[in-house]
């Protein structure tokens, strides 16, 4: 079983040809992309008894994701998204972010969980990302823990909080992807890679085993204990870039456990992942990003549709400790 613990909301989204509402959320894209790629996932988060919330759950059913938390009764969150002419999103956010009574249906709720994955508001916004960090620390001694920042510098203003927060999960992650973007705003004039290898050294040989960053067209690049990899982003036209980071995560998460490396028995094995093998599971991550941004709003690919997409031809840079 795999869980995804963090916020569901609402994009409306406008354009220049008018406004739509899509179901989204970082770590609820992340489930939905999870599920989609033939994982068992159940998704802890809040939603209210509204319309939107009926449609928050409506999606998650029907992409097969288990829902163990009942909606409440404050309002379902909601961002609004202005996609601007080159199909990129900015947001703003009504939010509510709480999960009151969780940390007594943890050892229940997590039982059997071989990887969380966690991050983005769910771990910034107070009082829930308390919440959320006693669920990572719950779960670090049996599951592989992931977490994408995925930073919203319109909510979470204090950038000195923000990077204090970030690393503290980061030291408890074993997986960590996050954007040039991201990187860049906690760590203003550093270059984004060097960020990177400074993550992959919090916590010690508790801390990170990977550590990935996405560069939009640039392609992702990753960094282990082996040595570092970077492949080429896919070329497709683009729709908009919206839920692509989260289709990524998904797909690198789905990577990991399909070579069996979830769960803490396997943590040490995965602290010496090769580096052809992350190159390998980066490429499979940007098939699914590319699929994302190829169409409108978080729309995942299910397992079938990145099957039928062929690996780029274009040859991967692999550099190797000595």
């Amino acid at each position: 079983m795999l869980t995804v613990i963090g916020e569901a909301l609402v994009d409306v989204v406008q354009r220049s040809s008018g406004v739509a509402a899509h179901v989204g959320g970082s770590p609820l894209n992340v489930a939905v992309g999870l599920a989609r790629l033939d994982h068992a996932v159940q998704f802890v988060g809040r939603f209210g008894k509204d319309a939107y919330g009926d449609s928050i759950a409506a999606h998650l059913r029907s992409s097969s994701v288990m829902v163990p938390l009942p909606p409440d009764e404050s309002p379902t969150s909601v961002a609004t998204a202005l996609i601007d002419d080159d199909g990129a999103a900015s947001y703003t956010f009504d939010l509510i972010w709480e999960l009151p009574g969780l940390a007594a249906r943890l050892p229940f709720m997590l039982q059997g969980t071989s990887l969380l994955h966690t991050g983005s508001i769910a771990t910034m916004l107070e009082p829930g990302a308390a919440e959320v960090l006693a669920a990572v620390e719950h779960a670090h001694p049996n599951a592989t823990i992931s977490f994408d920042p995925n930073c919203r510098p319109s909510i979470i203003k204090d950038r000195d909080y923000a990077r204090a927060q970030v690393e503290r999960f980061v030291a408890l992650a074993d997986v960590v992807k996050a954007s040039d973007e991201d990187l860049e705003w906690l760590y203003p004039g550093v270059d984004a890679l060097e960020s990177a290898r400074h993550w992959l050294r919090l916590g010690g040989s508790a801390g990170p085993a990977i550590v990935v960053v996405t560069r939009g067209a640039a392609g992702p690049w990753g960094v282990t204990a082996a040595g570092e990899a970077q492949v080429d982003a896919s070329k497709v036209d683009v729709a908009d870039t919206v839920g692509a980071g989260d289709s990524f995560m998904a797909a690198l998460l789905s990577g990991i456990v399909d070579h069996e490396l979830a769960g803490a028995q396997n943590r040490e094995e995965l602290h010496a992942l090769p580096v052809e093998v992350l190159e390998e599971i980066l490429n499979h991550a940007a098939r699914a990003a590319a699929i994302t941004v190829s169409r409108p709003g978080a729309n995942p690919p299910t397992r079938a549709e990145l099957n039928a997409l062929q690996p780029s031809e274009t040859e991967s840079s692999i550099e190797r400790q000595p």
